[in-house]
């Protein structure tokens, strides 16, 4: 899980409001960390990737349908970008696809922590893809950030996890071209719309997937995919809701305590203990990305 576009910020400046929003931040996340274990737990349960993705997406409609329906109303979902919409689906999708599967490869802490770089090549690909100045600060917090990551992927004989960091690099490349994709297309189509027609997708290509990759589940595994899906479409809603009553600038840095849940659940459920250098890393990637925010924030305030 990575921040969300600056663009989405809202002019707030009530002080219950701005705590409200830390508190939907600091709740979503956990919701993303409980979404992210569930995802590694059915996957061990020999659950194939895209059948994953499938009750992932199926059953977080539940959520997000009544969230359309109790704010904005379904009429929000007319669009005249249909091609906007495939382009962002395709991104993300990629980026849930590779997430998923490192999660089956690495620790979920070290998967987490990989996801922290998303907004790293979000800032080095906006140079070339939106044609937006990055001064020497933001290029310093990048290059920063990267070393953070080599530290994590211990590029050392024996040490290294290769399929592991070869699918969480690539699902953060693939986070980043998404949140550029919703950051251009925010200035026309609503977030509901946008989260409505990601889902969409996301069940579409889990449909194509289950007659290949089909595994019929235990009652109990079945329950939990049951359960993913509930807990990714909630997280994903209280993720809005937190950018829409509160600065993206306050609420963002919180999306790194999900490295604390994560650690949490890891050692509580396959008593996994971070790796110094994993951890290292990870605050490494995080200072930068929360310095990146930060940086972005007071420039869209400038502008």
């Amino acid at each position: 899980m990575t921040p969300a576009p600056v663009s989405e910020q809202p002019a707030v400046s009530h002080r219950p409001q701005v705590l409200a929003g830390v508190m939907l931040r600091v709740v979503a996340v956990v919701f993303m960390a409980g979404l992210a274990a569930l995802v590694k737990w059915c996957g061990a349960k020999g659950v194939p990737v895209l059948e994953i993705i499938f009750f992932r997406n199926a059953f977080a409609f539940v959520p997000i349908c009544l969230y359309i329906w109790r704010t904005c109303g379904f009429g929000v979902l007319r669009t005249r970008r249909p091609l906007g919409h495939l382009a962002r689906s395709a991104v993300g999708l990629t980026g849930m696809t590779c997430g998923f599967t490192a999660l089956q490869h690495l620790p979920l802490t070290e998967a987490t922590a990989f996801s922290f770089a998303a907004p790293l090549f979000m800032t080095a690909l906006s140079v070339p893809i939106l044609r937006e100045p990055v001064g020497r600060h933001r290029w310093g917090a990048v290059l920063l950030g990267f070393v953070g990551v080599l530290v994590m992927i211990r590029p050392e004989p024996g040490h290294m996890n290769l399929t592991g960091a070869g699918f969480a690099l690539a699902a953060a490349v693939a986070a980043a071209f998404a949140m550029i994709t919703v950051r251009e297309m925010g200035r026309t189509e609503p977030g509901a719309a946008i989260a409505f027609y990601f889902t969409l997708s996301g069940c579409v290509l889990g449909l194509a997937g289950l007659p290949f990759h089909w595994v019929t589940p235990a009652p109990s595994t079945l329950g939990l995919l049951i359960l993913m899906g509930l807990v990714g479409g909630i997280g994903q809603l209280l993720l809005t809701e937190s950018l829409r009553v509160a600065p993206v600038g306050l609420v963002a840095p919180f999306d790194y305590t999900q490295l604390l849940w994560a650690s949490l659940i890891g050692l509580l459920i396959w008593g996994e203990l971070p790796r110094p250098a994993t951890i290292a890393g990870a605050l490494i990637v995080a200072a930068s990305g929360v310095y990146i925010v930060l940086h972005e924030t007071r420039r869209f305030r400038s502008t």
